[in-house]
């Protein structure tokens, strides 16, 4: 019999000893699965929180260096899994169908108490659907964007997902109307980075002028991405002589990525696993729409958020986006209004950039946007998300 079957009716996920029982006399051990650069951030907080929950605990994901540094075991890597867009999903469809039984075949033989999904929703859904089939436990830690698009895939979270954690107060509304109860943590990135420090060698260490202004230039941490937002948002430098343009660099991606990029213009410098610090040296930035949108604006960093995807994937975008969502940045989505200005496929353009770019740098638009990212930080306060979920979780797998 294949240990990765989907078809095979009668095997069940081996019964584990009750929490109790486990914790006088087991290891309690934990599968986690990130598929981005967000979710291995995210991750790591978890991790920790785990940890320091349970200190023997094991720890096996899919994620990338600070869920590691964290304290997991790393099976693979969140570079190997980041297609972005329908066309290319379709174009590396034989890739994911071997992470799908690689990653079925590793959990079935680490067997963990529980899996923990983070986000990352074309593929943890998927896995969510089986695991519940092999009667494993499934908490999803950091909702999908099901209130944006897909909205019918709630039906796999109802049924499948023991408890969600929500990290945006609007998602507790979503999800109670669809008859799901969940838990609001708070977002982890507020409590991440009020406790961010920035070194003070920021300048010196990357060669930087220290009373030149900095306008931060944030392409994303995917290839397909980068590759689609960085020349465009390259091609604004000339026209702010007076700032040094720094470009936040993936460390997935590799330096040698970018340099065909940062030698088509103006010297430009980059900077890889350095966006806090970036950001809290940052006056103004460009940024690509995810999670680093709320990123800039926990750090005060008034932006402009920019997003193009290839034609095909933004036409059935459009398609399935839900109808009543009038914004994509998640700045603008927790605020009910327009906070930033959003520069969305054929919008996002040099001349757009730049008059964007222009009205943020001083006067009134820049202060009304800081004050409003007050407001916001406020909205999703400083609770510590990972601790509330990593007891929560715990607390759960006292039952059987």
């Amino acid at each position: 019999m294949r240990e990765d079957s989907d078809k095979t009716s009668f095997y069940r996920y081996p019964p584990t000893p009750t929490w109790a029982v486990k914790r006088f006399f087991f290891t309690m051990k934990f599968y986690l699965i990130a598929g981005e650069a967000s979710g291995d951030l995210q991750g790591a907080a978890l991790v920790k929180a785990l940890r320091s929950a349970d200190p023997n605990a094991e720890l096996r994901c899919w994620g990338g260096e600070l869920m590691a540094e964290a304290g997991a075991e790393v099976v693979k890597h969140y570079r190997e899994l980041a297609f972005m867009g329908f066309v290319e999903v379709v174009k590396n469809l034989p890739a994911i169908i071997r992470n799908f039984k690689q990653a079925k075949k590793d959990i079935l033989s680490f067997k963990p108490d529980c899996l923990i999904l983070i986000d990352y929703p074309g593929f943890n859904l998927r896995m969510a659907t089986w695991a519940k089939k092999h009667g494993i436990r499934i908490f999803y830690y950091i909702s999908p964007q099901l209130w944006a698009w897909h909205t019918s895939r709630v039906k796999i979270i109802k049924d499948c997902v023991e408890r969600m954690f929500v990290i945006f107060p609007f998602e507790v509304d979503f999800y109670k109307k669809h008859g799901v109860e969940v838990s609001y943590i708070g977002h982890p990135l507020a409590a991440v980075i009020a406790q961010h420090t920035a070194t003070q060698d920021f300048f010196s260490r990357n060669g930087l002028e220290r009373n030149r202004p900095i306008i931060a230039l944030l392409p994303g941490s995917r290839r397909q991405e980068v590759e689609r937002m960085l020349a465009t948002m390259l091609e604004v430098v000339p026209r702010f002589a007076e700032y040094q343009f720094i470009v936040a660099g993936a460390p997935s991606l590799g330096t040698d990525f970018y340099k065909p990029f940062l030698l088509k213009g103006p010297p430009v410098n980059l900077v890889t696993a350095q966006t806090y610090d970036l950001l809290a040296h940052a006056h103004a930035a460009l940024v690509t729409s995810g999670t680093a949108t709320l990123e800039t604006a926990l750090f005060m960093v008034p932006q402009v958020v920019c997003y193009k995807a290839g034609s095909s994937s933004y036409r059935l975008a459009r398609m399935l986006v839900n109808k009543d969502l009038k914004f994509i940045s998640i700045v603008n989505l927790i605020a009910g209004k327009e906070v930033v200005r959003e520069l969305i496929q054929d919008d996002f353009k040099l001349a757009n950039a730049v008059s964007a770019l222009a009205e943020i740098l001083m006067g009134p638009r820049r202060n009304a946007m800081l004050a409003e990212y007050q407001a916001i930080g406020e909205q999703l306060g400083e609770l510590n998300g990972a601790d509330l979920a990593a007891n929560e979780i715990l607390d759960c797998l006292k039952s059987p």
